[in-house]
């Protein structure tokens, strides 16, 4: 009898599992990590270890490292010879900038859409639509995110060319970390009613293959974003976009 052979196996946290695993613990790690980055758990300009990232994310040095190569190469970690790492600090003026960019690639995006999506990649949108209609009023900004992940995964699925995802993904995380600030520390109340609005208008546009009514709607929902910023450049405190920076006024201890 022929003897069964077994995948090649690796060695993660102490245990051997199947090599087919690895890849979904470096984007496990990467997406652990990514979301701290968003809701600024780790805040832009902390400097930080692999070490105190394997004890956040629970998970082992290889796939923690391998997601730290690629969060620098996407410019939102610096790698600092010797001493670990460091949180990027977020500059208004250059995501400012690479939202003209963002705005490009979406265009792009939405056409390939249209002609490209299947019916299933159609139907998907459509059931995003429909929910994300019954959760408008009520909807939390950790649910929208959630969502808003999804309508980017089905759009770039329904494009269809790999080249996009991994150009877009970064800029996906840091209009989410700035929509994060924005919606948390420059609004009396969190009203996610605009931004709900412009991608109900995306989704039905490519759902239904119009062509100018997609670009349209990807171009206000690139507006709105951009709307943020005038508010955050103006009015936040600095060291919220990189926590390194020294407080103006420091309570002094009494004698």
């Amino acid at each position: 009898m022929a003897k069964k052979r077994t995948a090649p196996s690796l060695v993660v946290e102490g245990e051997t599992l199947p090599r087919r695993n690895r890849v979904n613990f470096f984007e496990l790690a990467y997406q652990r990590i990514e979301e701290m980055l968003i809701k600024c758990e780790l805040k832009p300009g902390q400097s930080l270890t692999v070490q105190e990232l394997q004890d956040l994310t629970g998970l082992g040095r290889t796939p923690v490292h391998n997601a730290v190569n690629r969060l620098a190469a996407d410019t939102l970690f610096i790698i600092v010879p010797r001493h670990g790492l460091k949180v990027a600090p977020i500059d208004l003026a250059r995501e400012r900038m690479l939202l003209q960019l963002r705005g490009d690639m979406e265009r792009f995006v939405v056409r390939l859409a249209i002609e490209r999506a299947s019916l299933s990649h159609r139907n998907q949108m459509l059931h995003i639509e429909r929910a994300l209609k019954a959760k408008r009023d009520e909807i939390t900004l950790a649910e929208f995110n959630d969502i808003d992940r999804r309508i980017d995964q089905i759009l770039l699925a329904a494009a269809s060319e790999p080249f996009l995802e991994h150009t877009l993904r970064p800029l996906h995380t840091i209009f989410r970390r700035i929509g994060f600030i924005h919606h948390t520390h420059c609004s009396v109340q969190i009203d996610l009613t605009p931004t709900i609005d412009c991608h109900l208008a995306v989704l039905s546009a490519v759902a239904n293959r119009h062509m100018d009514a997609a670009v349209s709607a990807s171009n206000q929902l690139i507006a709105f974003v951009d709307s943020m910023f005038d508010t955050m450049e103006s009015g936040l405190d600095p060291r919220l976009l990189d926590c390194s920076i020294e407080p103006i006024f420091r309570i002094q201890g009494r004698d």
